[in-house]
This record gives C-alpha cells, structure tokens and sequence, in this order.
C-alpha cells in the first residue's frame, strides 16, 4: 500500500482514539513520519483531543503495520 496522506492518517488516528480511548480527535499534526512504503513504521504526531467537555493537547506515537495502527504511546502537553 502507499505511503498514508494526511486525510487518511487522521481518519485512522481518529479511529484508533475512538475506539480504544473514547477520544473525539480535534486536530493532528504530524511532527514525524517513519513509515516506510509498506505502512510499517512511526508516526509521531501533536493531537488536540476531546474528552466530555474538556480538551488536551498530546504527543502521540503511532506504531503501524500493514498500513493499520498497532500501538500508541502518548505524552500529555497541555
């Protein structure tokens, strides 16, 4: 598969959120793309997300293989 464009990484970090955290994805910003041409490898983003009625702004790590996100670490920034 090609490399992701923006539209369909924030489709998929939207996803993963959702459904693993219950987080709503506001914006996403990628700082860092290691993903090779098979869709394997990082991505390292700042996403400001939604929970309830209050935001935060994070440092997401995505992990991906085949294109689909595997793992995530976080680190809160706001």
């Amino acid at each position: 598969m090609p490399t992701l464009d923006q539209t369909q990484i924030e489709q998929k970090v939207g996803a993963y959120l959702r459904s693993h955290y219950g987080e709503e994805l506001r914006e996403c910003e990628v700082l860092q793309d290691e993903l090779n041409d098979d869709g394997d490898g990082r991505l390292v983003t700042r996403c400001r997300v939604r929970v309830g009625g209050s935001e935060s702004l994070w440092q997401k790590t995505f992990t991906f293989r085949n294109s689909e996100i595997v793992n995530m670490t976080w680190k809160r920034l706001g």
